[in-house]
């Protein structure tokens, strides 16, 4: 990128938990904006230009923020995106949560604004539908998923690093590795024949989709172990051969398992771990999806972005991080509210489009992009 980013940017705001005032002193300062690039990077095939996420280029930022941000990255670096505007728009038409932040935070987040961000941010509603249930409670999901995974960690994690004879295998296994690899193959293709092709529909809806068919499968006891092995079945292996390769799988799996449980514990953020021994979750995270859930609700039900929590649930949701709730008690108001969201979408009681007028969203990007690559 041959470029003055810092020129080129038209909007940047603070973002993460700073824009959402659920932040603590200690809270480290993200920003996230949008850029115009020069003609050669939009018209050409040479250049070409998405995202910038390097800490090093989003420095050049750093005298936009106020002085008390600025203390905070002398001991934190300043880190963040600044997205091509075409990919943004992109995004937000799908109603990104991340990229929504930025149309519909509090004028006191952002740090830098040009009359083509202005327009963007006059225009925000537009980006506005009723894709927000999908995407929300998709993020949602992703974040309780997440916490669900630790907190197995957490209370049973693997004592021991997994062995071949755990699961009555041999040293060495008994097959060739290129007829494991192929049976193993045939299999997954197998049961890519009965997944959903999704065609063209968009991230959002596929990920409300994918969702939705999860907690059918889980409902239905149709587990991935039974999928494998009706797989398996139907290509025509035999039951001894079937249950080799099943124990294999297993063994795979385990590892695999025990792999990511040996990178979490090595990496993750020591002030984060402390929390989750002592609260038995990560509690930032359960913020998160408490928010992700009431934001996704606040849109259908009022065609409104809240941002800015501080004045709405922000109480409940520093209480979350403070670690002032259980476990099972995030976990039950999570599922009642994406409930709830699931009834509104269902039932039709939302007050946004269907879906935004794309049409007149990319009029307005043509408009700007001719207007900023001057």
């Amino acid at each position: 990128m041959e470029f003055d980013l810092r020129a080129r940017t038209i909007l940047l705001t603070v973002a993460g938990s700073r824009a959402y005032g659920i932040h603590t002193p200690a809270s480290d300062v993200d920003v996230k904006g949008i850029a115009v690039p020069p003609a050669s990077y939009l018209l050409g095939f040479l250049k070409s230009f998405e995202q910038v996420d390097d800490a090093a280029r989003i420095q050049i930022f750093r005298d936009t923020l106020t002085a008390e941000e600025q203390a905070i990255c002398d001991e934190i670096k300043l880190e963040g995106s600044v997205y091509n505007l075409i990919k943004f728009c992109k995004l937000a038409a799908d109603c990104n949560p991340n990229m929504l932040d930025l149309l519909f935070c509090r004028d006191a987040e952002v740090r830098l604004i040009t009359p083509l961000g202005e327009v963007l941010r006059e225009h925000a509603p537009m980006f506005l539908s009723s894709r927000a249930k999908h995407t929300f409670s998709g993020y949602a999901a992703s974040q309780l998923k997440r916490i669900k995974g630790h907190r197995r960690w957490l209370l049973h994690p693997p004592k021991t690093k997994p062995a071949r004879e755990d699961y009555d295998l041999p040293e060495r296994t008994l097959i060739p590795a290129d007829q494991l690899a192929a049976a193993r193959s045939a299999v997954r293709k197998k049961m890519d024949e009965w997944a959903i092709d999704f065609g063209d529909l968009d991230d959002s809806s596929v990920v409300y989709v994918q969702n939705q068919i999860e907690k059918y499968l889980s409902e239905v006891m149709a587990t991935t172990d039974a999928q494998w092995k009706s797989a398996a079945r139907g290509i025509g292996y035999d039951e001894n051969f079937i249950a080799l390769l099943d124990r294999e799988r297993r063994y795979t799996s385990a590892m695999r398992e025990w792999q990511q449980y040996q990178s979490w514990k090595t990496h993750r953020n020591r002030d984060r771990a402390a929390l989750e021994a002592e609260y038995g979750y990560d509690v930032k995270h359960g913020a998160h999806l408490i928010r992700l859930l009431h934001m996704g609700r606040e849109i259908l039900t009022t065609g409104q972005v809240h941002v800015w929590r501080g004045d709405r649930d922000g109480e409940m949701l520093q209480d979350i991080r403070a670690g002032r709730w259980a476990y099972d008690r995030l976990v039950e108001h999570a599922e009642s509210v994406d409930a709830d969201l699931d009834r509104i979408f269902r039932e039709g009681r939302y007050v946004v489009p269907k879906n935004p007028d794309r049409a007149a969203l990319d009029e307005m990007v043509v408009d700007l992009v001719k207007r900023g690559i001057r």
